[in-house]
């Protein structure tokens, strides 16, 4: 049986980093690139939603049709070509914009993209609701799975740079991307 994770931070507030917001902004705006908003989520916690999945009901002593079972389940993005992709949020306002019931899990972006490759899902999807929607996919979304899992070195023709002691992770991805 699985178990609910512990937070990354018990006093999380749900709001979204303000590196990750501005980054966002800048990416809408046409004034940074997917490397700048990469650059912020590296270092950033991201939510991932749950939501209870109806398993079985009945008909109660009031007459009434009542929830028996449930069980909690992570969503996933279906694109019109079949591919799915896991959702994330940047904070509890975007998700809630998204669906109002769903319940977040705290997560690091590289957590996310690790969970979404276990998934065999294309793709993570961040605050599909908006305002600003942005998609960690192909060989960006591999390595940073690869990062976290620590199996960096089963990755051919990416190459995945770590700074450190530096306050924000940089990632550089090179083949043919600028």
């Amino acid at each position: 049986m699985p178990s609910i994770p512990r937070p990354l931070d018990p006093h999380d507030d749900g709001s979204a980093a303000a590196a990750v917001s501005a980054a966002l902004a800048a990416y809408d705006a046409g004034a940074a690139g997917p490397a700048e908003v990469l650059n912020a989520l590296s270092g950033a916690r991201l939510l991932v939603p749950v939501v209870a999945l109806l398993t079985e009901s009945e008909v109660g002593a009031h007459g009434l049709r009542q929830e028996k079972e449930s069980e909690m389940a992570l969503p996933k993005l279906v694109g019109q070509d079949g591919r799915q992709a896991v959702l994330a949020f940047t904070g509890t306002e975007t998700m809630v914009r998204w669906r109002p019931d769903a319940r977040p899990i705290q997560a690091t972006t590289l957590q996310v993209c690790q969970a979404a490759v276990q998934e065999r899902a294309a793709a993570v999807v961040v605050d599909v609701a908006g305002p600003v929607q942005f998609v960690i996919e192909g060989e960006v979304l591999a390595a940073l799975a690869a990062v976290e899992s620590g199996t960096v070195d089963q990755l051919s023709g990416v190459t995945v740079a770590r700074v450190e002691p530096a306050p924000v992770r940089r990632w550089w991805f090179s083949k043919n991307r600028k």
